[in-house]
């Protein structure tokens, strides 16, 4: 599935409706809230710090759920070691805490922040 959804804060709600009924859809309800959480954390960065829109991409392959999300803005997101009075900053360690893996890569004209979970039951 790929959806490319405007860069707006409603836009984080409108995300996980559409990850949670797909995620139902292919039988994987049993990782919806780890993926939720992980795209909600890194739509909320592409809101706050990306470019106008985004795209959002999940696949199931190898019994593995697939996440990227794709947004033109620039600057390389990165794990913050934020105080422990700051109110933003731990998103990153977030999905770091959740995925078995992720990382973030460039591409044309933007950037590319993938994750991956186990969809074992």
């Amino acid at each position: 599935m790929e959806y490319l959804l405007p860069s707006a804060p409603a836009g984080v709600a409108e995300t996980r409706s559409l990850v949670r009924a797909e995620l139902d859809r292919w039988g994987l309800a049993h990782v919806a809230d780890d993926c939720l959480l992980i795209v909600s954390e890194l739509v909320t960065n592409v809101v706050r710090h990306g470019g106008s829109a985004y795209t959002l991409r999940l696949e199931e392959r190898a019994g593995r759920l697939y996440g990227e999300v794709f947004d033109p803005g620039d600057g390389v997101p990165f794990q913050r070691s934020p105080g422990v009075d700051a109110l933003s900053g731990r998103g990153l360690q977030i999905v770091g805490a959740i995925a078995e893996e992720w990382g973030v890569a460039t591409a044309d004209n933007g950037k590319l922040v993938w994750f991956a979970v186990s969809c074992g039951g």
